[in-house]
């Protein structure tokens, strides 16, 4: 148990020590030492002439080392039989000593000490646990998940002493996947890795962490730019990092941070135009399916109506300055550029045909039906009706490789910012 002495400021300083009733035999019983260490006690010392006992009790209080602080106490314990007075002229060893002891008490206070965990009420120190945890948008779509797992995978073989996770930050497709929970056997058996069965919010995902041990997390979004799915979550990782407790030992995090979706996010610590560069670097793929096939390259993108979406129409330009022989057009489902001002463009271009590809990370449920769907407001089926003849692809930009290796390199990129270590 944990013994606070205090004693007046005469005595000196007020000691917290790790104090042990029973076994081992070093131990010092608790009645002996109250009885060595009281005020009467040292009291009497003095008084009966035994000033070094008196003294070295005091340093007993002092000293914040608890091996020191046992030694003393044995000493006190067991003074011994006093020894004749000496008439020498010379100054005794034993003043000496204690002249020593007493310049001790004074800079004890001024010299760091090492203190133990279990006096400080503290876990014994470990090795720093880091995690990442992958927050994708999500897809109920269980042909387009290998887009996801193979990001997750490639960061998995990135890191390999580092605990990597999954969370979905689309609500509406956690929901969704909670329920076939409830068949989860069926869903396993189809091939569902249970990572994505069992998919948590991103909140209770750090939550889990944070249970196991790791205090600092880094949170890498797979979504193409920092619109609102991008925003949330930072505020959830910003939040969390601000968690400040009374002492300092409890927060429960020692880090924790976000690195930039595919396409970057606002600020000037790294450029997004030279994020756009990057992916359009890894898009070499599609440009030359689409040059082999005569056709121009079409991307749908998700878009979003509570954000500006300009990122599409610099990326454009960016790919059609980098493959200047295949002509880009870029679409999204929510906001602008929309599927009108696409087939607006095209009736300029001279083309005939149509490789259709979706400008997400999985060929989800809008590569699925609101592309390359049989409804007839499908953009397949209203490109067809415009008289082009349509290639639909439906792999998402995450099967890509050389695309996942970006969210590896913006790991690294926010670690190095964070001086957070990686293996």
């Amino acid at each position: 148990m944990v013994i606070n002495l205090t004693y007046p400021r005469g005595i000196g300083i007020v000691g917290t020590y790790l104090w042990r009733t029973g076994p081992p035999d070093h131990s010092i019983g608790l009645g002996a030492l109250l009885r060595a260490l009281s005020l009467t006690t040292i009291g009497k010392e003095v008084a009966m002439g035994r000033k070094e006992i008196a003294f070295t009790k005091q340093c007993a209080l002092a000293t914040k080392d608890w091996d020191t602080f046992q030694i003393i106490i044995r000493k006190c314990l067991s003074p011994g039989k006093p020894k004749p007075k000496t008439t020498s002229s010379k100054t005794p060893i034993k003043t000496i000593g204690l002249v020593a002891l007493l310049l001790l008490i004074q800079i004890l206070p001024f010299v760091p000490y090492p203190v133990s965990a279990a006096a400080t009420d503290l876990t014994p120190s470990s090795p720093e646990k880091t995690a990442i945890v992958v927050a994708s948008f999500g897809t109920t779509v269980p042909q387009a998940l290998s887009s996801i797992t193979n990001i997750v995978n490639k960061i998995k073989a990135a890191f390999p002493q580092t605990e990597v996770r999954l969370t979905f930050t689309s609500n509406i497709i956690r929901s969704i996947w909670k329920e076939r929970r409830q068949d989860s056997e069926e869903w396993l058996q189809k091939g569902i890795p249970r990572e994505i069965l069992e998919v948590k919010n991103i909140i209770s995902t750090i939550g889990d962490l944070r249970e196991d041990g790791y205090e600092t997390i880094i949170v890498q979004p797979t979504h193409m730019f920092f619109m609102e799915q991008s925003h949330d979550l930072q505020q959830y990782v910003s939040a969390l990092g601000s968690i400040r407790t009374l002492k300092e030992r409890w927060r429960p995090f020692k880090k924790i941070v976000m690195g930039r979706p595919a396409l970057g996010m606002p600020g000037d610590r790294h450029s997004y135009h030279d994020d756009i560069r990057a992916v359009a670097k890894t898009l070499i793929g599609d440009a030359q399916k689409a040059k082999e096939q005569g056709a121009v390259l079409v991307y749908m993108g998700h878009g979003n109506e509570h954000w500006s979406t300009g990122i599409y129409g610099e990326t454009q330009k960016i790919m059609r300055s980098m493959y200047p022989e295949i002509k880009t057009y870029i679409g999204v489902v929510e906001g602008m550029p929309s599927f009108h001002d696409v087939i607006a463009d095209l009736g300029q271009a001279d083309a005939s045909k149509v490789m259709l590809k979706p400008f997400m990370i999985v060929a989800g449920d809008h590569a699925v039906n609101d592309m390359a769907g049989p409804d007839a407001d499908s953009w397949k089926s209203r490109l067809t009706a415009a008289g082009y003849e349509v290639n639909p692809v439906l792999e998402g930009l995450g099967s890509n490789d050389d695309f996942a290796q970006i969210f590896i390199d913006h790991i690294r990129d926010v670690a190095a910012d964070s001086d957070i270590k990686l293996k």
